[in-house]
């Protein structure tokens, strides 16, 4: 299965992106450290977007077959960039925090980790990104 998205220069490190299927937009801008606004998402903030959220729904479905509530489920992303020798993501630090008042056996912890450690952009970023995980379950 394909998606389409058409991108438009905008100039000054503005880019306009357009879904296909839902025809939903977002705009990147780059970064202050690398001469931008920081107006908007940066294309590795997306990356970094793209992650937490592929995470949580990769869960979502885990949680969907089992019967399992994870609404209000968070993430929260820290990106790091390194320069030598090219400019790149270098850590991609997740924090997962489960709802508050959800009681999860170790057994569905551990289906909810696994699906998680699996997600398509996870297994799509290059080896020298260095992903870390964490996941936080409510008392």
């Amino acid at each position: 299965m394909s998606v389409e998205i058409d991108i438009e220069y905008q100039g000054q490190l503005h880019c306009a992106a357009t879904h296909g299927p839902s025809r939903q937009t977002l705009t990147t801008d780059a970064p202050v450290d690398n001469g931008g606004q920081g107006g908007a998402f940066s294309p590795t903030d997306l990356v970094a977007t793209a992650l937490g959220s592929c995470l949580m729904t990769i869960m979502g479905l885990v949680a969907q077959r089992n019967a399992i509530d994870l609404t209000g489920m968070k993430a929260h992303v820290v990106k790091e960039m390194t320069s030598p020798p090219v400019r790149r993501i270098q850590t991609l630090k997740v924090t997962v925090t489960l709802p508050p008042g959800r009681t999860l056996s170790a057994g569905d912890r551990a289906k909810l980790e696994q699906a998680a450690h699996t997600c398509p952009v996870k297994q799509s970023l290059h080896p020298d990104v260095a992903v870390q995980v964490q996941f936080v379950y409510p008392g």
